[in-house]
């Protein structure tokens, strides 16, 4: 049981340039003042948790966050400041309840996280305990394992200059450690550079989450720039790396129809796009491959891949218990995209894990295109044993904070 003394926020910038918050927490006869911060998305779902931003256009473009900060600096510091607690579940349960919305619209799904997440850090400290054995104790979780890496190659759509629809073709590095992953991924990515630099003259331009952003005219051309890169780096394709894809389908998706490049797709010929990439490319994972809401063909789509690959539900689930529900219900997907901003606190995301897993569905850790230093997001992977962890590319503090802290739980420096 854990005693609050007081919680504190400040407005900080995430990695895109763009307002975020940072919590602070302080808790009576602990001398540690614990803080986490959270991230934010560019390629988000209409089910995500609303964030409270200001609104000012002239400060940030209206995406500052002084509201939310004075907020938990004073009505939620009045409403936690003194109370006990013995569990993550009650915190987050009095945050949801202090909130009433179904999309935390009142306090902001922002405020809550950041609450609920140092709310994490603090409870395992008092236990002198690591992070990840906190999350590993909310899920049962015996014997964490670390996830496997998936880790961007390529970016476009909302991540880059829509260059490309699809927002990701990310490398599956297959190595039996995340050491080696890391290796194996550095020569791929400076490969497919120099190549694209040969042929394209193209310069060494980065997306949010580092991803290379190269002008190609198709999305089969990108694959082929990472099979080449992949092979001139003596990997052999689909056994030492594999090959995953976000296509972020909702953000060409309009009126019925999926305005890929100049043409217009049916949901069936999307899907069979989808189907012949996995087929050419041998692709283990599509993430969002259909609209969120062309619930009409995601099980068309699932039924088409037959076992072969993943499909990974994002924006259509966005960690939302009812969708997963309904998602498992009607076979409408087979993995599930775990970011804990889209849902509001570590309770009701670590909830959709379990539920995801009941099914033996595969679950990735994600990271958000705004991100932070805080490395948070490595200790949920391996403290729940995430199938996988989708931090971004091999680039960038934001992204190699997270990675970095990887490589210590593999070294037992916790």
């Amino acid at each position: 049981m854990i005693k609050i003394k007081r919680v504190r926020a400040l407005e900080i910038l995430d990695s895109r340039g763009k307002p975020t918050i940072k919590a602070f927490l302080e808790m009576v006869g602990h001398p540690t003042i614990y803080s986490a911060s959270v991230p934010s998305g560019a390629s988000t779902g209409e089910h995500e948790a609303i964030e409270f931003r200001d609104g000012d256009k002239k400060r940030y473009g209206g995406n500052g966050c002084l509201k939310a900060v004075t907020l938990i600096n004073e009505e939620l510091n009045q409403q936690i400041s003194g109370t006990e607690f013995e569990s993550q579940k009650q915190f987050d349960d009095l945050l949801c309840a202090l909130d009433g919305t179904k999309n935390k619209s009142k306090l902001g799904g922002n405020s809550m996280l950041a609450l609920s997440v140092v709310f994490s850090k603090g409870f395992a400290g008092v236990k002198g305990l690591p992070l990840f054995s906190h999350f590993a104790d909310i899920v049962g979780n015996k014997t964490p394992t670390l996830p496997q890496l998936t880790i961007n190659l390529f970016s476009g759509g909302k991540h880059a200059g829509l260059q490309t629809p699809v927002q990701d073709i990310l490398l599956v590095p297959n190595a039996a450690t995340v050491q080696k992953a890391l290796a194996m991924t550095y020569h791929v990515y400076y490969q497919a550079a120099k190549n694209l630099n040969q042929s394209k003259k193209m310069r060494l331009l980065r997306a949010d989450e580092g991803g290379l952003s190269p002008e190609c005219d198709t999305v089969e051309e990108l694959f082929e720039y990472a099979l080449k890169a992949i092979e001139d780096c003596g990997y052999v394709s689909g056994k030492d790396i594999s090959l995953a894809i976000d296509v972020a389908a909702s953000h060409f998706y309009e009126n019925g129809s999926y305005h890929f490049y100049n043409t217009k797709l049916s949901g069936l010929e999307m899907i069979e796009k989808l189907v012949k990439w996995q087929s050419d490319y041998a692709l283990v994972s599509i993430e969002d491959g259909l609209d969120e809401n062309d619930w009409k063909h995601w099980p068309i789509l699932v039924k088409k891949v037959n076992s072969r690959c993943d499909i990974m539900g994002d924006d259509l689930l966005c960690t939302n218990i009812s969708l997963i529900e309904k998602a498992q219900k009607e076979s409408a997907a087979t993995a599930l995209l775990l970011k804990m901003n889209q849902i509001g606190t570590v309770t009701e995301a670590l909830e959709a894990f379990t539920l995801a897993k009941s099914k033996n569905w595969r679950v990735t850790a994600s990271a958000r295109s705004g991100e932070t230093e805080d490395n948070w997001l490595a200790d949920l992977a391996y403290g729940i044993s995430a199938d996988y962890i989708k931090i971004g590319s091999i680039t960038q503090s934001e992204r190699l904070a997270k990675y970095n802290r990887l490589l210590e739980i593999e070294n037992h420096i916790y």
